[in-house]
């Protein structure tokens, strides 16, 4: 058996971002996002003129990682749990659950299919919609935890 002076290093002396705990948690969370993803794009085929299963998975991401975050944030610092909880849910599921590869991916086959003003629009709306789910998600966020903190 390992002892902490028999160690070649000192977990706690490593980097945050490359602690074993810290892979493990983003580990976990991504392959729950993935299956997520997966779950969504099944259930949103996307046989039509717009991918809705992306779209849809980046707003719900978008709008549940500015929430997230803006209740992390108002809780305290972004230590011990808190900074647990964003590493396996903001990193890990969020960052597995959305997907700005096939947002981009789907841009370019609507351009290739020849619909190039509903690759625009689809682009248009990922964007600016993802803006306005991410303030959403805060300031719901933040609504929620005023009328916690009365």
């Amino acid at each position: 058996m390992w002892s902490a002076r028999r160690l070649p290093f000192d977990p706690d002396s490593l980097p945050p971002h490359v602690r074993p705990e810290t892979i493990g948690l983003v580990f976990a969370g991504g392959a729950l996002g993935s299956v997520a993803r997966w779950g969504v794009g099944i259930a949103l085929d996307s046989g039509g003129a717009w991918p809705w299963a992306t779209f849809t998975v980046n707003l719900v991401g978008a709008f549940v990682l500015g929430a997230l975050l803006e209740t992390l944030t108002v809780a305290g610092t972004d230590t011990g749990w808190r900074r647990r909880v964003r590493l396996a849910c903001g990193t890990g599921f969020l960052g597995a659950f959305t997907t700005y590869s096939a947002f981009a991916v789907d841009s370019m086959l609507l351009i290739r299919a020849g619909s190039p003003g509903v690759a625009l629009g689809y682009t248009v709306a990922t964007v600016c919609c993802g803006f306005v789910a991410t303030a959403a998600g805060i300031v719901a966020a933040g609504a929620m935890a005023r009328g916690r903190l009365r």
